[in-house]
């Protein structure tokens, strides 16, 4: 059997397109739209917060033309995994699955954090006690409590099956549009463009320090490949449901920050903690518009959570079969047919996150982005050396000029991340940021260690 060649009866297949885009638009449009947009702005202008999505996004879209063929061709759970064992071998293929799953759990962790911070901005009394304090932040009994029981929800929802969790994918995801249509609508209604000065901050560094969250925000069209298996759809279709999605996903982006600029002077939005929400507010000229845009933000705390769980339960899983994981990891529940040792692997970690605070949703942004960023150049790289060692290899999703695509994938991609490293202004801080990637690398090279002798 081929590596790319599919195991009857593993998963069931039940997505389809709707299911399909709204798992990774979804993944893509968490609570960061609402708790972020008045950072991005007053860092980089309202301009250059444009400028920074636009030069993210232009980098990871190059990155996604190789993820759609790739997908399209190797329809896989694992996703990146399998591509990069095809080409590049066993070593290589674990240090980009490795760094994709830290992606994907910083994610997880980050979502289980957001949840309470966005509950708590409609409901203050939620707070109860203090228990104790993280660098200046209070952590509270209520707060605690809101991001374990939703940690054991979407646990739940997750462990019962694909076909649950890509429906509330889906209610979710129509419902965060819905907010976010109100905010859109408002500004180009009653916003002013006097608000958006200066369109390029000073200095005007700050557009990269948006820029190197762009792909912590774009990071979720890649849970495609991961839930390959479960798609009820053409390989075709797969890899232009990816670009779509991930073409959606920067115009979002674009389309809220500007809003915000729009709506909010640099006085307004300095004097925020919810930028996004006080916008709507000031537009609309009522709470209720910052509340629908809060449910909004909460709703998409849900859906990138939920994808995420299930990208990286099916990474764990590809990790597992192939002997870098114990063999727990590639157990089905022998009803839902789920990774379920993955997904509560994944909710015992978010259920411990929310006893840190809010003060660690920045550092786990940068970190996860710095990890996806690692693992995203690792796919043109694959999809160069396959197309040379595997030029017959049937490519339903065939990219143009491959070789342009692929190079340009992997240089811009290495710009990106060397944004992250001590000699940028906007390099990951220590010891906190690097502290939780080179424990994730220290767990990494353990996991390595002791792998499955069969991996050699």
């Amino acid at each position: 059997m081929a590596d790319f060649d599919i195991p009857p009866d593993r998963f069931k297949r039940v997505l389809r397109t709707r299911d399909v885009l709204a798992l990774s638009f979804g993944a893509m449009i968490g609570w960061s739209w609402v708790l972020f947009t008045g950072h991005w702005v007053l860092s980089a202008g309202s301009i250059g917060t444009l400028i920074a999505f636009s030069a993210g996004g232009a980098v990871i879209l190059f990155i996604g033309l190789t993820y759609a063929e790739l997908a399209a061709a190797m329809p896989k759970a694992g996703g990146e995994h399998v591509y990069t064992r095809v080409a590049l071998g066993p070593a290589w293929s674990f240090v980009c699955t490795w760094a994709l799953l830290m992606a994907y759990a910083t994610v997880c962790v980050f979502e289980s954090v957001a949840l309470p911070t966005a509950i708590e901005y409609l409901f203050p009394s939620i707070r109860l006690a203090t228990l104790w304090t993280v660098l200046g932040a209070p952590v509270s009994a209520g707060f605690v409590a809101i991001g374990i029981v939703a940690a054991l929800l979407m646990t739940w929802i997750n462990v019962i099956g694909i076909r649950a969790a890509a429906l509330v994918q889906s209610v979710i995801t129509a419902a965060v549009l819905g907010a976010g249509v109100l905010l859109i609508v408002g500004a180009a209604s009653f916003g002013s463009l006097a608000n958006t000065e200066p369109p390029i901050a000073i200095p005007a560094t700050g557009i990269l320090t948006v820029l190197i969250m762009v792909p912590a925000m774009m990071v979720g069209f890649d849970v495609l490949p991961q839930s390959a298996e479960e798609i009820n759809l053409p390989p075709r279709r797969i890899g232009w449901l990816l670009v779509l999605s991930l073409l959606m996903a920067v115009l979002w982006y674009g389309a809220i920050s500007f809003a915000v600029s729009m709506a909010l002077d640099p006085r307004a939005l300095a004097s925020t903690s919810m930028a996004t929400a006080d916008a709507a507010t000031s537009l609309w000229h009522g709470s209720w518009a910052g509340t629908v845009l809060i449910v909004g933000g909460i709703g998409g705390i849900l859906t990138s959570w939920n994808a995420f769980i299930i990208g990286g339960s099916r990474v764990m899983f590809a990790l597992s079969e192939s002997g870098f994981l114990p063999a727990s990891f590639s157990r089905l529940h022998p009803k839902y047919k789920t990774p379920y040792i993955g997904v509560c692997v994944l909710g015992l970690m978010a259920s411990v996150s929310p006893f840190f605070g809010r003060t660690i949703l920045v550092w786990l942004v940068d970190t996860g982005s710095f990890a996806v960023v690692i693992a995203y150049i690792f796919v043109p790289i694959a999809f160069l050396v396959l197309r040379r060692k595997q030029p017959d290899l049937a490519r339903p999703f065939r990219v143009r000029y491959p070789s342009l695509v692929g190079v340009i994938a992997i240089v811009l991609g290495l710009v990106l991340l060397s944004f992250y490293f001590p000699w940028s202004p906007s390099s990951l801080i220590w010891p906190y940021e690097w502290g939780i990637a080179l424990g994730w690398a220290l767990l990494g090279l353990v996991c390595w260690l002791f792998r499955d002798s069969r991996t050699n």
